[in-house]
């Protein structure tokens, strides 16, 4: 008699795979409402600060940082539900899934980089009061350089399609990659899946990830990260626009 564990076994994987998405992507609808709220406090920020009240800033400070910590905890949790649904293989005995979710978590968070969007986002925060009245000088204990490498940072971690060589916040389609996180248009990159023969890996240079149709998504965080970074392009290319004028009269005064 053929032995049934291993379609057993089979089903239980798929069926966990199948779960831990269902429970990433409603975990990535919660940082994506997280996301905007710390837009929100950042707006709330800057009109305090022009206001001068201080104190409040302070306090909003606080209660910002509290919330990036939120963040971060809820990013881990997506990180490790999805590192279980990718590795549980059910065995002779019941699996204590709180244990191992646990343990996932423990690893992620022992990655000092696990989510390096939250430093970034305090870093934004920060900025944004400063320069209410200090606009184009550095933050204590900055140098001028580091006004130009942060203020460039983008959130995303490609910041043009691979495949169509369009830019992130001009795609059509967005959608991204559970595993490596880089981002494609979905045409293009469906089209590069069905291509190719076996496990195609990303098209992105030197990513070793195998791509997967059914782990390539829009999830609701990309959505705000894209606004977020097409705002931020806007914001850094106006000083670029400035300076040219000064160029321009400084040629024409040397005329």
């Amino acid at each position: 008699m053929a032995s049934t564990s291993a379609p057993r076994t089979e089903a239980g994987t798929s069926r966990m795979k199948s779960a831990a998405s269902t429970l990433c992507y409603d975990n990535q609808s919660l940082l994506a409402d997280i996301r905007k709220a710390v837009g929100t406090m950042k707006e709330i920020g800057v009109s305090l600060e022009r206001q001068n009240k201080t104190q409040m800033v302070k306090e909003l400070e606080t209660e910002f940082m509290e919330l990036l910590k939120a963040y971060e905890d809820c990013a881990n949790l997506s990180t490790a539900i999805d590192s279980v649904g990718n590795t549980y293989r059910p065995g002779e005995q019941a699996t204590d899934f709180k244990k191992l979710l646990d343990n996932e978590m423990a690893k992620t968070k022992r990655r000092s980089s696990s989510v390096p969007q939250v430093n970034q986002l305090l870093r934004q925060f920060r900025e944004a009061i400063w320069n209410v009245h200090n606009s184009g000088q550095p933050m204590p204990g900055e140098e001028q350089e580091d006004i130009i490498m942060t203020s460039t940072q983008n959130i995303l971690l490609n910041n043009t399609c691979p495949l169509s060589g369009k830019p992130v916040t001009e795609l059509s389609e967005p959608v991204r990659s559970m595993d490596c996180k880089h981002i494609y248009e979905k045409a293009a990159i469906m089209q590069y899946i069905r291509s190719k023969h076996g496990q195609p890996k990303c098209p992105v240079a030197a990513c070793p990830k195998i791509i997967i149709a059914d782990r390539v998504v829009c999830d609701p965080l990309l959505k705000i990260e894209i606004e977020e970074s097409h705002a931020m392009n806007q914001q850094t290319s106006r000083p670029n626009i400035i300076e040219d004028f000064t160029q321009d009269s400084e040629n024409e005064d040397s005329d």
